[in-house]
C-alpha cells in the first residue's frame, strides 16, 4: 500500500478535504434525524417538521452559488474550513435550555448547519476536477462515483447514530457529543490544509455566479426535479409515517433510514460498473434520460400498491428499496456529469450553480413533504414524486449526447 509521503501534495490535500467531508456528513446526518424524532416527539406537526428545515435548504441554494465563487477566488481549504466552523456554532445553538428551542431559534441554528453543509460538499465535489486528466473520463466517474457514495453511505450512518444517540442521552446529550468531535475536526484541518486547492488564476467577478453553460444549465434543471422528487416523500412524509402510522420507536425509525442511505451509498459507488458500455466510453445524456425513466416506475408502484390495500410491509418497504438503488444510480450519473461538463478554471462555480438547484430541489420537495403528507397523505407525496421524476426525463433529453470517450494509456 502507498504511504501517505509516497502521495503527490495535491492527493495528500484532496484526501484530507474528503475526511473533513465525510466527519461532517456524519453529524449532519444525525443532527436532522435528532430534529426530526424529537420535535415529533413534542407534538409538532409534518408542515412545522418542515418548517424546520426550511431556512437549512433556502440558505443552500445562496450558498452554493456564493460559494462557488468564494472557492474559486479564496481555494477550497478555506470554505471547507468555514463550513466545519459553522457546523459548530450550529450544534453549539441547539445547547440552550429546551424552553428556548423556539421554532426561529431551531430555524436560525439550520441555515448555519445549511450553509455549512453546502461549503462542504462543493468544496470536496470541486477538487476531484483538479486530481483527473481531462482524457480519463472513466476515471472521473468512477472518483465521482466512489466520494458521493461514501458521502450517503456515511450520512446513513449518521441517520442510525441520530436515533441511538436521542435514545441514549437525550437531545442535548447527542448534540453536545456531536459539536465536541466536529471542534476537533475542525482544529485539526486548519492545521493540516494550507495548499489553496482550486483557487481560479483569474479572479471571477461576483456577476459570474450563474452558469453560462448550457450543458450545466440542463443538467442543473434536471437535478433540480430529480431531488426535489426524493424529499417530497423521504425528508418528512416517511420518517413520521414510519413513527405514527407504523408505531416504529425512533432507534427503529432512524435504524431503517440509515440502512437505506447506506445501501443508496453503495449503489451510486456501484454505478460506474452498472452504467459504463463495454467498451468503457462514459455516460452521457441518453443513459440520464434512460435511468430516470427506469426510476419514474418506483413511485407509481408504491403508489397504487398503498392505494390497492397492501401492507407497508409488502408495498411500501420493499419499493422504497428498489427507489432507493435507481436513484442512486440516477444521482451519481447527474454527480459525475456536474464534475464532467464544469470548467477546469474556478470548477467551483459551475458546480456551485450545479448544487444550487439540488438545494432548491431539496428546498421545493421538503415544503412539499410537510404541507402534502398533512392535508393528503403519503400516496400523494408519491404522485408528486413520479410527476417530478417525468419532468427529470423530459429535461434529460436536451443534456448533450458525446462521442465515445476512453482512457488514454
Amino acid at each position: 500500500m502507498m504511504s501517505w509521503s509516497a502521495l503527490t501534495p495535491e492527493i495528500r490535500q484532496y484526501l484530507l478535504v474528503t475526511g473533513n467531508y465525510w466527519a461532517f456528513t456524519l453529524t449532519d446526518g444525525a443532527l436532522r434525524m435528532l430534529v426530526v424524532l424529537h420535535f415529533h416527539g413534542l407534538g409538532y406537526s409534518p408542515l412545522q417538521i418542515a418548517m424546520l428545515f426550511l431556512f437549512y435548504e433556502i440558505f443552500g441554494v445562496v450558498t452554493n452559488l456564493v460559494g462557488g465563487w468564494l472557492g474559486a477566488r479564496l481555494g477550497l481549504n478555506r470554505t471547507m474550513n468555514l463550513g466545519l466552523a459553522l457546523q459548530v456554532v450550529a450544534l453549539s445553538m441547539l445547547l440552550v435550555p429546551a424552553a428556548w428551542l423556539t421554532v426561529p431559534w431551531v430555524m436560525a441554528a439550520q441555515a448555519l448547519s445549511g450553509i455549512a453543509k453546502d461549503l462542504n460538499k462543493m468544496s470536496a465535489k470541486s477538487s476531484i476536477k483538479l486530481l483527473v486528466p481531462k482524457d480519463a473520463q472513466s476515471t472521473l466517474y468512477l472518483w465521482v462515483a466512489r466520494l458521493t457514495g461514501s458521502k450517503n453511505a456515511l450520512k446513513g450512518i449518521g441517520f442510525f447514530l441520530g436515533g441511538i444517540l436521542l435514545s441514549l442521552y437525550g437531545f442535548q446529550g447527542a448534540v453536545l457529543s456531536m459539536a465536541l468531535v466536529l471542534a476537533l475536526i475542525w482544529v485539526s484541518s486548519m492545521i493540516s490544509l494550507k495548499k489553496d486547492l482550486g483557487k481560479a488564476r483569474n479572479k471571477p467577478k461576483f456577476t459570474e455566479i450563474f452558469s453560462k453553460s448550457r450543458s450545466v444549465n440542463i443538467l442543473s434543471a434536471a437535478r433540480l426535479f430529480l431531488f426535489g422528487a426524493r424529499d417530497v416523500w423521504f425528508v418528512v412524509a416517511l420518517p413520521v409515517y414510519l413513527a405514527a402510522t407504523l408505531a416504529w420507536d425512533h432507534s427503529a425509525v432512524g435504524g431503517f433510514l440509515a440502512a437505506w442511505v447506506i445501501g443508496y451509498g453503495f449503489v451510486q459507488t456501484l454505478a460506474p460498473r452498472i452504467t459504463q458500455r463495454k467498451n468503457g466510453t462514459a455516460p452521457d445524456g441518453a443513459t440520464a434520460f434512460r435511468w430516470a425513466c427506469l426510476l419514474l416506475s418506483t413511485p407509481v408502484l408504491i403508489a397504487l400498491s398503498l392505494e390497492a390495500g397492501l401492507s407497508a410491509y409488502w408495498g411500501l418497504l420493499p419499493g422504497l428499496l428498489l427507489f432507493g438503488a435507481v436513484f442512486a444510480i440516477n444521482s451519481s450519473l447527474h454527480s459525475y456529469l456536474i464534475v464532467s461538463y464544469a470548467g477546469e478554471d474556478g470548477v467551483s462555480l459551475d458546480v456551485g450553480f450545479y448544487y444550487m438547484a439540488n438545494a432548491m430541489g431539496r428546498l421545493l420537495g421538503t415544503v412539499l413533504s410537510g404541507w402534502l403528507f398533512q392535508s393528503y397523505g403519503l400516496v400523494t407525496c408519491l404522485w408528486v414524486s413520479a410527476v417530478f421524476i417525468g419532468i427529470t426525463a423530459v429535461i434529460s433529453l436536451a443534456l448533450p449526447v458525446h462521442e465515445p470517450l476512453s482512457e488514454s494509456h
